[in-house]
């Protein structure tokens, strides 16, 4: 079963609600002028800030870069470099 609490929480912000469980069907409405979302609009819902997880996931390690500082290896340091950007441009920011 899928958590749908974070994007409500997301989308509706100041909405008063009590959590009866761990899911969506859960919850009881507290607020009267908020319409309750379906749960298609909850699961359509994107995090903006996924890529933050996707990148640092798939970086290469720091110590790459350290090495090549410390060992002056120039070639070393810019492939770290462009290993990164290359995670950058396949997980952009929204």
């Amino acid at each position: 079963m899928i958590d749908l609490t974070k994007p409500l929480f997301a989308l509706y912000p100041t909405a008063k609600w009590t959590l009866n469980g761990d899911t969506y069907d859960g919850l009881t409405w507290l607020s009267e002028d908020i319409v309750k979302p379906t749960e298609q609009e909850l699961l359509d819902w994107v995090d903006p800030n996924a890529y933050k997880a996707k990148r640092s996931a798939e970086y290469p390690p720091i110590t790459d870069y350290l090495d090549g500082i410390v060992k002056g290896d120039q070639a070393q340091v810019q492939a770290y470099i462009d290993a990164c950007l290359a995670v950058k441009a396949k997980y952009p920011k929204p």
